[in-house]
């Protein structure tokens, strides 16, 4: 018999289940209240959400929804039988939106009419069964389900139910979760292993219906949505889609040594093996997902987070295939890292995993978004050269306004709108801080209540300070992350018993109210390497500060392109503050050349020449690479030649 959740007010997109196996949990009603994180939010909640009806509406997706609904005539307007999906993510977005402006005694008036309108839209567009997706309903395509490579309808599935549970916690009410519900139950009826009675033993191309499944059971305590995620996990890998990396069929998840195919998807996948490691204690699917995350961040990521070598098929590439100037990274694909991140590290408790998390998100993540919230990018490469021309488009390196495939701008906008529940934990002994930002943040020790502020400008300054509001009596435990990259730092405050252990540094006492702890990160800027096997990469360096990495921009550097620059990497590093440019950020100043090029002759090699001068003395000036591309348009690099 199934429950329905008593109480979902301050609950984020994963909410573990009563018998959960993991080593965290989440924290209920964080708050992000200033700073880096919450300034970037704004312009997400005030521009982009706000947006995306008009936009949805001029690309076509509402449209549809009215066609297949009776609500208007004509013919399925867009590309791709994946459209649904934007609207789904949209509702999410708004919802986790709706949520923080309630707490925040916000006027919610104007989203919660346009969530209600599209909610109902969506309502009337679901067929008596229950099934919903408006290619296959408005004629597309030969009929449901008859093209699980590319129609897409179990994804959309995921996508509808991650939007119902984000309005069902936001707001208690059930509209739209009853049409997810109906949905799921839809697809159990339909989907199960060979000698179940149902008709189809397969599995959607493109995971996502996975994780949502499982979320569905976390929100409900009904079983048969766990039990279904399971058999969608399982049933990959054994050849129903001719054992195709790109359809995540090549070999069963459990037997994996490695990601492989199209990057959302794997990682979509992974996701929802953490949840059932989870939900499940399943060992193999835990051990699957420490061993292909750990072959991800070690061979397959760049230095951005950023992970997808290949335009061709959006995929992973081979080990350290790691290009620079056309690599793909994928703004979903960094979304989709960050959401099994999290996953892995509530599952273990383990550090590395929010350290990866930090890099994404203000790198291969944050890049995704203009800094005004009106133009995106779908694919983030590390390098742009000097006379590079493209006229924007999903796969260009200049911001667009909106996509065809416009997957990338709402997954945006729901992971920046649902964001500090990503950055805290509980584990029932204390609370730890993964990510540093401004704000309240809650747990618990031995049951009883106790919760932080926290006040920094990280990433641009080290310094955070965390100040007990509420704390038991008894003596618990505050665990502060020590980031990957930081090799220096100071603690200050009430600091008994400190220690480091895997990258948390635990500070376990009796607390009083109003204790403070006071961590200060070393943010001088460093010159960083890659692996030497990372061929696009040998003999060049990066230039890092704090959890940023930064790049160079055209626009800083008048006279030509980039091509022929190379830094000192011998030279010092300088910061400096500038408010006025690209909305405040600190830049970061080398010394490096311009090399003599020689004219352009037929043939573009030459014998080795040691002895050829280092030309023209430059000054470097770089940006955080996350604020590339707001400005003229022009070349970029992160990977610098060294001196």
């Amino acid at each position: 018999m199934s429950r329905m959740s008593s109480s979902t007010a301050g609950v984020g997109p994963v909410r573990l289940g009563p018998q959960a196996r993991a080593a965290l949990r989440p924290t209920e009603a964080p708050a992000v209240t200033g700073g880096f994180w919450y300034d970037r939010r704004v312009i997400n909640a005030q521009v982009c959400i706000p947006q995306g009806p008009r936009l949805l509406e001029s690309a076509g997706n509402l449209h549809n929804l009215r066609l297949v609904a009776g609500e208007t005539e004509g013919a399925f307007r867009g590309d791709y039988p994946f459209q649904d999906t934007d609207v789904y993510k949209w509702l999410e977005a708004a919802s986790w939106q709706l949520a923080q402006d309630a707490v925040a005694g916000r006027d919610t008036g104007a989203l919660s009419a346009e969530v209600d309108r599209i909610t109902a839209l969506v309502a009337a567009a679901q067929q008596e069964d229950g099934y919903l997706n408006t290619w296959f309903q408005s004629g597309r395509g030969d009929g449901r389900y008859s093209d699980l490579r590319w129609g897409h309808e179990l994804y959309n599935a995921g996508h509808l139910i991650q939007a119902a549970i984000a309005h069902h916690r936001a707001t208690g009410r059930t509209e739209l979760l009853d049409v997810a519900r109906r949905f799921a139950d839809h697809i159990g009826t339909v989907f199960g292993p060979a000698g179940s009675g149902r008709p189809i033993d397969g599995f959607d191309a493109h995971p996502e219906v996975e994780t949502a499944l499982a979320e569905l059971y976390r929100e409900t305590g009904d079983r048969h949505y766990l039990d279904l995620a399971r058999y969608f996990v399982d049933r990959h890998g054994h050849g129903l889609h001719g054992h195709e990396a790109y359809c995540q069929d090549r070999v069963p998840l459990r037997e994996a040594e490695t990601v492989e195919g199209h990057a959302v998807r794997q990682l979509y996948l992974l996701a929802a093996a953490a949840d059932l490691a989870i939900e499940t204690g399943d060992e193999s699917l835990a051990a699957a997902g420490v061993r292909l995350w750990h072959a991800m961040a070690a061979t397959k990521t760049h230095l951005t987070g950023g992970v997808g070598a290949h335009h061709e098929e959006e995929d992973f590439g081979d080990p350290y295939e790691l290009p620079t100037e056309r690599a793909y990274c994928e703004t979903c694909a960094a979304v989709a890292s960050i959401q099994f991140g999290w996953r892995m590290a509530l599952l273990t408790g383990q550090a590395r995993y929010s350290d990866l998390i930090e890099r994404t998100l203000f790198n291969g993540f944050l890049a995704g978004m203009s800094l005004d919230g009106e133009s995106w990018l779908y694919v983030n490469p590390l390098q742009v050269r000097d006379g590079h021309v493209d006229g924007g488009g999903d796969k260009s390196s200049r911001r667009t306004r909106w996509f065809r495939c416009a997957c990338c701008p709402p997954n945006v906008m729901r992971l920046l709108a649902g964001l500090e529940h990503y950055f805290a934990s509980t584990d029932g002994r204390g609370l730890q801080i993964h990510q540093y930002a401004s704000g309240v943040f809650h747990g618990e020790a031995d049951g009883a209540p106790l919760n932080v502020s926290v006040n920094t400008d990280y990433p641009w300054r080290g310094r955070t300070a965390v100040t007990v509001e509420r704390t038991p009596g008894t003596p618990w435990t505050l665990s502060l992350r020590i980031p990957q990259w930081c090799t220096e730092y100071t603690l200050g405050g009430v600091t008994t018993d400190a220690e480091v252990q895997d990258g948390w540094l635990r500070i376990r006492r009796s607390w009083t109210t109003g204790d403070e702890v006071v961590l200060d990160l070393d943010l001088a800027p460093r010159l960083v390497s890659a692996d030497p096997r990372v061929d696009a990469v040998r003999g060049c360096v990066a230039i890092e500060r704090g959890p940023l990495v930064y790049c160079l921009e055209q626009a800083d550097h008048p006279g030509g392109g980039l091509d022929d620059v190379v830094i000192d990497a011998a030279g010092p590093l300088t910061v400096k503050e500038r408010p006025d440019l690209l909305g405040g950020v600190v830049t970061i100043g080398g010394t490096g050349y311009r090399r003599s090029l020689p004219e352009p002759g037929w043939w573009p090699y030459a014998p080795a020449d040691s002895s050829q001068a280092p030309g023209t003395p430059l000054e470097l000036v770089a940006v955080p690479y996350h604020a590339w591309a707001n400005r003229t348009v022009g070349s970029m690099r992160v990977w610098l030649p060294a001196s």
